[in-house]
């Protein structure tokens, strides 16, 4: 006798815990098998869910920036290629094809199942390669477009029917500074795409393939009512938001970013069409980006307000409209210069929708945190082997205290969710040492409750490298919130023969063996005024 389906919630909450657990087994197989510390140590990657039509389905708790993005990736895959066949991996960088930078690649592929000719899903992996090509070792240099900064994928396929497409792979490898690392890290993203596909099928194999594929649509469903629902509980109104980039390494700046949320019911429409205009450097955001702050922000106040996670990063968000003006920073076309734009505009876009939100929300939203990623990329020949290295890393910062209490310290905030990189990691598998690491105490605003620490990085160099910085937030600190004092802003500096001295924060340094790289990274802005006690008579 055939056993009842499970109630209908009761189904939609088994079918979330298994589409997420297949979303972190697939990032679990990628960490493990990867080769760089970017990605096996810093996590610098994401995982994701698709229905067979390249619908969000699930999204694993990685880089948010990465995830809100990757939908527009594998329309584009599907757009170009059209659907993948079985062993088909398709991959694509270009930010302007739903990329977001272009050491960021990603890779799909299809799930197919024995019963249905077109597949039951999508699995899709995104990681930061250490080195992808282009003027300077690390592929984050400072420069005016976007064929400096490296190689440029177009969708593409790696694998066709399980086999690899050597003309693609030859081309690839031989346009980056570290081939093996580049053909490792790959294969290691192909390894999170099969451990994403069995899953799946597994599942498919213990309920059967109308029951996934109904769950699927479930699944988006829900996700969308609960965002309608956590919308509809934000008070109606306009609400603004503005800040700024200190500036785009070319000597503009500051570049301001507006935003204007309106919300009416279950509905919103976030427009940043009066931000400024795209830079001559590298701080512009492609238009992925601005969408996937918007999706990260709103599921923030969604899931704060209702008291639960969201599935499916929200569904489809079809209640939240995005206005966008094309050429502006948010929303730059070929051929602008796009590497910080991912790391360092993203975090500046979410700080205004935040902005925006805590008018509406005061008693919710806490105070701005350290706003920036602190990139730093190193490269140049190892002494220990001869062969080339390059390397990349983000420092955390402090975070924003809030209502109900302090913000953390030496921490990645909002769009990154990564790690910072352990020094053994570091020392193993590079030519430098760090002199020191530590958090900057007393660098969070002061406030009811303090923001988070920054960070105190210094690293020697044991051989004559090539060094790009790009950060954020070092001209001023990130703003208090409800009375709270500001973070104290980053410094960046060189140490040489014993004297120290500030570098820009975006810009190429060439530093000799035994100089020293000081990266200070800011403190997160305090929350609420502090109560003053009463003194004893």
């Amino acid at each position: 006798m055939k056993q009842p389906s499970p109630p209908r919630p009761a189904r939609i909450e088994v079918f979330r815990h298994l589409f997420a657990a297949l979303t972190e087994e697939m990032g679990a197989a990628l960490r493990r098998s990867a080769f760089s510390p970017n990605i096996k140590e810093r996590r610098d990657y994401s995982c994701a869910l698709f229905d067979g039509a390249g619908r969000v389905v699930s999204l694993g708790d990685h880089m948010p920036v990465h995830l809100g993005a990757m939908p527009m990736s594998v329309g584009a895959i599907r757009d170009t290629l059209g659907e993948l066949g079985p062993g088909d991996v398709a991959a694509v960088n270009d930010p302007f094809l739903g990329g977001t930078h272009l050491p960021d690649i990603t890779l799909v592929s299809a799930v197919h199942t024995t019963e249905r000719a077109k597949p039951i899903g999508l699995v899709a992996s995104r990681a930061h390669h250490a080195d992808v090509g282009g003027s300077a070792p690390g592929s984050m240099p400072l420069v005016r477009e976007v064929f400096q900064e490296g190689l440029r994928i177009p969708p593409v396929l790696l694998l066709r029917a399980g086999l690899r497409v050597d003309g693609v792979w030859r081309l690839i490898l031989a346009n980056v500074r570290t081939p093996l690392e580049r053909e490792a890290d790959l294969q290691a993203q192909i390894a999170s795409l099969d451990a994403g596909r069995r899953r799946l099928l597994d599942i498919v194999e213990r309920v059967g393939a109308d029951a996934v594929t109904e769950a699927m649509e479930l699944m988006r469903a829900y996700g969308d009512r609960l965002l309608a629902e956590g919308i509809d509980r934000i008070p109606d109104g306009t609400y603004a938001g503005e800040d700024v980039l200190d500036d785009d390494g070319m000597g503009n700046g500051p570049l301001p970013i507006r935003v204007s949320i309106r919300v009416e019911g279950s509905r919103a429409s976030v427009d940043f069409r009066e931000s400024a205009d795209q830079a001559e450097g590298g701080v512009n955001a492609v238009a992925a980006i601005a969408v996937s702050c918007v999706r990260y922000a709103f599921r923030c106040v969604a899931e704060r307000l209702l008291g639960v996670s969201l599935p499916a990063g929200g569904g489809d968000m079809e209640r939240v409209e995005v206005l966008l003006r094309e050429g502006s920073i948010v929303a730059a076309r070929p051929p602008a210069a796009v590497a910080a734009g991912n790391v360092e505009t993203s975090q500046r876009i979410a700080d205004v929708l935040f902005e925006a939100f805590s008018v509406a929300l005061p008693d919710l939203i806490p105070a701005q945190s350290q706003g920036t990623m602190n990139n730093v990329t190193v490269g140049g020949t190892d002494p220990r082997t001869g062969e080339t290295f390059a390397y990349y890393e983000t420092v955390g910062g402090g975070a924003g205290a809030g209502p109900s209490g302090p913000g953390l310290s030496g921490a990645h905030v909002h769009m990154s969710n990564s790690l910072n990189t352990p020094i053994e990691a570091l020392e193993h598998a590079y030519p430098v040492r760090v002199v020191a690491y530590g958090l900057r105490r007393g660098s969070g605003g002061k406030g009811l409750h303090r923001g988070g620490d920054g960070l105190r990085r210094e690293v020697r160099m044991l051989t004559d490298a090539d060094v790009n910085l790009l950060g954020e937030r070092r001209a001023r600190g990130p703003r208090g919130r409800a009375g709270g004092g500001a973070g104290q802003p980053g410094r960046d500096a060189v140490r040489a023969d014993g004297v120290e001295r500030a570098v820009p924060s975006k810009g190429a340094i060439r530093l000799k063996a035994g100089d020293e790289l000081v990266i200070l990274t800011p403190g997160g802005g305090g929350w609420g005024a502090r109560q003053s006690t009463p003194s004893a008579s």
